[in-house]
This record gives structure tokens, C-alpha cells and sequence, in this order.
């Protein structure tokens, strides 16, 4: 059971080093490769990663072709039955990999795999998710009426930040920054592939709907936790741009999923309205309060 561990890296050399000695350092239980993936990086230099981890698998892309394409580059070249797609921003801090790819092996009708993952702060990452729906946009603004629900009955039902990833479950998507599944799922895909409509963000709910439509549920593994840098800290300004950016990827998947038709207006309408709503909420506790709610 050879897990295939692909990494893109783009500019960020010393953060991806940290991730591949963690790599390196913890995975014990399972034969592994490390694929790494450069992006075209102007400002990194390759060859040092070999330098560094002479044993690693390096592919050097000619351009930036965004996240999915750098992975499929890497899917390519690899040899395992399992792809562990690890995002260059995460620090396994134990051996994450051996206990994920047992899993995945006593779960024949799994797709996608993720795990718990957190913040360098310790805070917690909403790993498991459920695909948007009109209804549970409308759920999630009568927050207060569900927080009246027992907390298992409610995290069923609404996932995301109502889920303290506190538990294993199915669920129906899960973090691209550390996604593990069979490649035999990638044999059913046009191609052999990931989707790379998307060229940063979005690809993981994407890929796991994709996965879904082949007959395989996500799952989410609370066994095991996984440091994920993220962009915690981002400015209000950088906020406002990633949520329009989350919008516009967010229609494009229910266009995807339901087509352009009535539902899809409406959820758009009830989405928009919701997320913008949050956001200028988020910003005036930050200001009052000096308080960044995630």
C-alpha cells in the first residue's frame, strides 16, 4: 500500500521544507514518496529542494497552472494506489499518513479522506462540510434556533461550523489541504484526473461532489490532527477579496451541481446576502472589540 504524497509548491520554499520533514520525520507505518511539484516559482529555486531531500520526486512545471493542474502533474508521476494530496502549508506533527491511508483501506466506499486539522494556534479548522443548499443557507441564518438542537443531531445535519470535528463521520466534503483517496476513483474521471476548472480555491468541494456523482462519500477522520497555516490572520481588505472570490466559486459549483435555472437564482440571491451580511458583522467586532471572529 505505497501512499503517493503530492506537494505543489509556489514561493514558499521554507514552509514547504518544514512540510516535507515532517513528512520525512513521522511517517512510519506505511511506504511512501514524496512528490513535489513546483509551480513555476519565480522566486524559489527547485533544485535546492533536491539539495535538501535528495530522495524526493521533483517536477519542475513550465508555468503556473494553478493548484489542481500542479497536482495532476504530480498525480501523473505517481506510483501509489493512494494519492495524499498535502497542501505545502501543513506540519504533521504524528504519523497523520499511516493512520489516515489504514482508514481509507477499511473504508471500500470512501472518496475523499481528510482529518482534523488546526491553526498554528491550536484553534480548530472546519474540516467536514456539506454541499451548500437553499435549505441549509436558510438553516445557518436561524442560528439561535439551532443551537437549541442536541449537539449530534445538529452537526448531522448542518456540519461545518456547527461540527467541533470532534467525531469520525461520512460527510459530503472535506479540506483539500490534506485529501487522501484511492487512485482507482481517479480511473472512473475523464482523463484520469482532477477537475481544473478552478485555478485556486474551490477544487476540493469540486473534487468531492465529482467523487459523490461516482457513488463515493467524503469522509473526515477526527484520529489524527494536522497543522494547516492557512490565512488566519488576513487582513479585513484581503478578506473582502477572498469573499467575492468565494462567491463567485461557490455559484459556480451550484451551477455545476443544479444548472442555471430558478434554484440556482435563489440560492445565489440567499447566499450572497447571508455572506456579505456575515462579513461586515466580522469586521465591526474586530473594530469594537478588537476580536477576529474565524
Amino acid at each position: 500500500m505505497l501512499v503517493s504524497v503530492i506537494i505543489v509548491n509556489y514561493n514558499t520554499f521554507q514552509i514547504t521544507c518544514d512540510c516535507i520533514e515532517s513528512v520525512m520525520r513521522l511517517t512510519k507505518d506505511v511506504p511512501y514518496e514524496i512528490i513535489l511539484v513546483d509551480n513555476a516559482s519565480p522566486k524559489d529555486n527547485p533544485e535546492e529542494f533536491l539539495l535538501k531531500f535528495p530522495q524526493i520526486n521533483l517536477i519542475k512545471s513550465k508555468e503556473n497552472g494553478g493548484f489542481a493542474k500542479g497536482n495532476n502533474l504530480g498525480i501523473k508521476a505517481a506510483k501509489g494506489d493512494i494519492i495524499l494530496l498535502l497542501n505545502s502549508d501543513t506540519i504533521l506533527t504524528e504519523d497523520s499518513i499511516s493512520i489516515a491511508a489504514r482508514k481509507l483501506a477499511e473504508l471500500p466506499g470512501a472518496g475523499a479522506l481528510s482529518v482534523r486539522l488546526v491553526y498554528t494556534d491550536g484553534k480548530l479548522q472546519h474540516t467536514g462540510r456539506k454541499f451548500r443548499s437553499i435549505r441549509n443557507e436558510l438553516l445557518d441564518l436561524l442560528r439561535p434556533l439551532l443551537m437549541l438542537l442536541p449537539y449530534k443531531t445538529r452537526s448531522g445535519l448542518m456540519m461545518n461550523q456547527y461540527f467541533h470535528c470532534d467525531y469520525s463521520t461520512f460527510t459530503d466534503w472535506v479540506s483539500g489541504a490534506f485529501m487522501m483517496f484511492r487512485r482507482e476513483l481517479l480511473n472512473k474521471r475523464p482523463g484520469q484526473i482532477l477537475d481544473e476548472r478552478f485555478f485556486m480555491y474551490g477544487e476540493d468541494q469540486l473534487w468531492c461532489y465529482q467523487f459523490y456523482e461516482l457513488g463515493f462519500k467524503s469522509y473526515y477522520l477526527a484520529d489524527t490532527t494536522v497543522i494547516h497555516i492557512h490565512n488566519a490572520s488576513t487582513e479585513p481588505s484581503k478578506q473582502l477579496q477572498l469573499l467575492k472570490k468565494f462567491l463567485e466559486l461557490e455559484l459556480k459549483i451550484m451551477e455545476y451541481r443544479k444548472g442555471k435555472w430558478l434554484y440556482y437564482y435563489l440560492f445565489s440571491l440567499i447566499l450572497t446576502i447571508k455572506e456579505n451580511l456575515r462579513y461586515y458583522v466580522k469586521i465591526m467586532v474586530l473594530k469594537l472589540f478588537k476580536y477576529r471572529i474565524r
